[in-house]
């Protein structure tokens, strides 16, 4: 997939605070840079979303790994494993989110955050009572909260960045474990 709107050029102390941070300018900014407005706000909104704690981060990080991989998202899924990463994450599990449904190496409750966080992606979405009322006691209601509002910013910035082309950009190439793919066909539809 190319991109469907060409790179804007950034203003320097910009694009030198992405590299600071990132290594490299994320092209999904470069793209959002049309609107200067829009970009700003979105990073802003980011920045915020990123730094709630009253959720579990392991958590956080593999509900939006789920989310982009259920959306095709290969830049949120290459940035995502690549912070993981930077925040010590459990690599061994966060390289497997794109298949964690065959994979052994998740707790119940990991599951059942990507389990909601696919059904909050499925249109329309496909979220049961009982998933809900499960995690609510066990997360609380302040985290339940939180994550189900990062699980939809986690839409937004998924769709965004597939409906405008943006795919990866190798940041997770600096990652010991390789990433996985997600399956072509699984059950998550059976599921739902």
């Amino acid at each position: 997939m190319a991109l469907r709107i060409p790179k804007a050029e950034l203003p320097s102390e910009l694009k030198e605070n992405m590299v600071k941070q990132l290594g490299a300018v994320p092209e999904n900014v470069e793209v959002l840079w049309h609107s200067p407005e829009v970009t700003q706000d979105n990073l802003e909104f980011g920045g915020k979303v990123g730094a709630w704690s009253a959720a579990d981060a392991s958590l956080k990080s593999f509900a939006h790994m789920a989310v982009a991989s259920q959306v095709g998202c290969s830049w949120c899924l290459d940035i995502g494993y690549f912070q993981a990463q930077n925040e010590n994450l459990d690599l061994t599990k966060a390289s497997q989110v794109p298949r964690w449904r065959m994979s052994e190496v998740f707790s119940p409750l990991e599951r059942d955050v990507m389990e909601y966080a696919e059904a909050m992606t499925n249109t329309p979405p496909t979220v049961t009572d009982e998933l809900y009322a499960s995690l609510l006691d066990r997360l609380g209601s302040t985290a339940m909260i939180e994550l189900t509002a990062y699980i939809a910013y986690a839409n937004l910035a998924t769709r965004a960045n597939v409906a405008n082309g943006v795919t990866s950009q190798g940041f997770s190439d600096a990652c010991e474990i390789p990433l996985a793919t997600r399956p072509e066909t699984t059950d998550a539809a059976s599921t739902a």
